[in-house]
Parts: C-alpha cells; sequence; structure tokens
C-alpha cells in the first residue's frame, strides 16, 4: 500500500512500502537492508564522516574485516542507494542493556557529495520505521555535536526532543572541545 508522506518538503514526495523500502521519487533513493556486497562503499560513506571528526566518537576508520563485524553486530543496517551507488547508512542499536533496552539509538552517514539532497531525512525517518518494528520504544542520540546545524535541524523538524548540552563533551581534531547536545524521541 503506498501513501504519501506530509512531512516531506517539497518537491520530494516519500512514498512508502514495507518500512525496509523506502523511495524518493524526486532522487531516485531506495532506503533499504545491507548486504555483504554494500561493504565496500558502505566503508568509504563511512569512513569519510569518520575521518571528518566532526560528527562520530570513533576516530579509526574501518577496514574490510572490522566494518563487516561492526555492521553486522547491529540490530539493523541500512543503505541509501541511488542508481546502484551507496550514497549514504545508518546503524540502529540498543542505547542500553536490560530495564533501559527498550532505548535505541543510531547513527547516519551521507556521502559529502550528496549531502543537501534529504537523504538524511529519508535514513532518519526509515529508522523510526525500524526501531518500531524492532521492538524498541525510544531512539535517543547521545552525542549530536552542537555544531551540527544540519542534523539539530532535521532532528527537531522529525520531532526529536533535546534534553540538554553537554559542555565540552566532543573532542574535535584540532583538540578542541564543542559541545554535544542528547536528542530522544518517542517512537
Amino acid at each position: 500500500m503506498k501513501r504519501q508522506e506530509q512531512h516531506a518538503p517539497e518537491p520530494i514526495a516519500l512514498i512508502y512500502g514495507p518500512p525496509s523500502m523506502l523511495r524518493a521519487r524526486s532522487t531516485g533513493i531506495t532506503v533499504r537492508a545491507y548486504t555483504e556486497a554494500d561493504l565496500p562503499e558502505m566503508l568509504t560513506v563511512w569512513n569519510e564522516v569518520v575521518d571528518a571528526g566532526d560528527a562520530f566518537p570513533q576516530e579509526e576508520p574501518l577496514d574490510s574485516i572490522t566494518g563487516a563485524a561492526f555492521f553486522a553486530q547491529q540490530t539493523y543496517t541500512a543503505v541509501a542507494e541511488r542508481n546502484g551507488e551507496i550514497v549514504g547508512l545508518y546503524i540502529l542499536h540498543p542505547n542500553n542493556v536490560g530495564r533501559c533496552g527498550h532505548i535505541c539509538n543510531a547513527s547516519y552517514a551521507v556521502s559529502s557529495t550528496c549531502r543537501g539532497e534529504h537523504i538524511g531525512e529519508q535514513l532518519v525517518r526509515d529508522c523510526l520505521e525500524q526501531g518500531r518494528a524492532h521492538g524498541f520504544r525510544i531512539l535517543q542520540f547521545n552525542a549530536v555535536v552542537e555544531n551540527n546545524q544540519s542534523a539539530r535541524h532535521l532532528y527537531e523538524k522529525l520531532g526529536f526532543i533535546q534534553l540538554g548540552t553537554i559542555e565540552g563533551g566532543f573532542r574535535m581534531p584540532d583538540g578542541s572541545y564543542v559541545n554535544i547536545c542528547p536528542y530522544y524521541k518517542v517512537l
């Protein structure tokens, strides 16, 4: 069953099928579960964000062995694909264990050549669906870098609530510290 997503900005019209197959008409993007064949391109996109040092806490890039293990251990990993090319991805996993195991966490990466094309929004929307489908009740972001205005704007647009600010919570590549802003959304 197809329905038009009401929250998408023009000219993008999101069409929903099963949560694992999200497609945006105008961009030709499909969000789907990753396969092992996607790993080389996924590593390129992921490591680009790691190497930039201004969004992910990880400092070491993934190689084919560590990357395969890392993506396989997630609750769900999805890619954004356009014309056979991986242009973005996300990982979804529990944020904690036991009595807090119903809270999930996610990270998103979009190729720098495709930013500004609403691919991140498609990834987050699919992640929200997958979080619900996997039994999570809340999606929480622990460390959104305060100066990552595009991510913060997107999360707020999608109804995430900022929990506060942690002063100096993120170390930049030059050794300086910037604030982080935790966010959450009830699924």
